[in-house]
């Protein structure tokens, strides 16, 4: 993709769903705006959680994501800004459920969302994230296809290991074969309950198996992150000072370091 200026692009990914994917592309999006960066959030989730968690409402999602990979529209067109300064967003519509099927005959149909950024009209944001479905589905080989890297939220729990070796599978065969430039920007721990020894000892095992692509920040159970989306809003904005919102600060320092 050829870039007018320097744009990272994070695919946001585990095929399990509730381990924290879309309130980690949400908050981290927040927080990279909060620090002066231009951040656009793609929403690939057909529940669109993303988009109902920045407070757009189904009026504000008749152009959507799966217009821009269906080609009815330039991905410019679907982009809202939100209530958050420097943060804007393509937004998800339930049509997005079966997209797989009306692209797979596409020629390119795994590098519908690498295109439409690079013809973006205005490639102003220093971060694109995207906010994929939890499945490994062509949706998420195009986010995977269009990004620079891929950044893991996984839950602190028993089998976390187990999925994240297909999740690293499958980035190995999409790096071989449609993306050689894609990385794993890096392993976010989240639900992480320090009450909880199997919490602290999956936490463990990750770092000992993963080494030093593991974020050192995590990203706790609270209260106040599960409360912030139904208010249409970011945790960020909706309580700055619990837990989980200072925890997401701490990600995108680490991230930006």
């Amino acid at each position: 993709m050829t870039e007018k200026r320097r744009r990272r692009v994070l695919a946001v990914v585990n095929q399990k769903g509730g381990v924290g994917k879309t309130t980690t592309a949400v908050n981290l999006g927040t927080a990279l705006a909060a620090v002066g960066r231009k951040v656009l959030l793609i929403d690939l989730d057909a529940q669109g959680n993303a988009s109902t968690g920045l407070g757009l409402s189904s009026e504000d999602r008749r152009s959507s994501t799966y217009d821009v990979l269906t080609g009815n529209l330039p991905l410019v067109e679907t982009i809202h800004r939100t209530s958050v300064p420097g943060l804007d967003i393509s937004p998800a519509s339930a049509e997005l459920s079966g997209v797989d099927l009306e692209i797979a005959e596409e020629p390119r149909r795994a590098h519908l969302l690498l295109d439409a950024l690079a013809v973006e009209s205005d490639p102003t944001h220093d971060y694109v994230i995207i906010d994929c479905p939890p499945s490994l589905s062509l949706v998420t080989i195009n986010a995977m296809t269009a990004a620079s890297a891929v950044l893991v939220p996984l839950q602190c729990e028993f089998y976390a290991l187990e999925g994240l070796s297909q999740l690293l599978r499958t980035i190995e065969r999409v790096r071989s074969a449609l993306n050689p430039d894609l990385s794993i920007q890096g392993i976010v721990l989240t639900m992480y309950d320090a009450r909880n020894r199997l919490s602290g000892q999956v936490a463990q095992d990750v770092r000992e198996h993963m080494g030093d692509v593991v974020y050192k920040t995590v990203i706790p159970r609270n209260v106040r992150i599960s409360e912030a989306p139904s208010h249409g809003k970011p945790a960020l904005l909706y309580d700055h000072a619990c837990a989980g919102s200072q925890a997401y600060i701490q990600l995108a320092s680490e991230l930006l370091r």
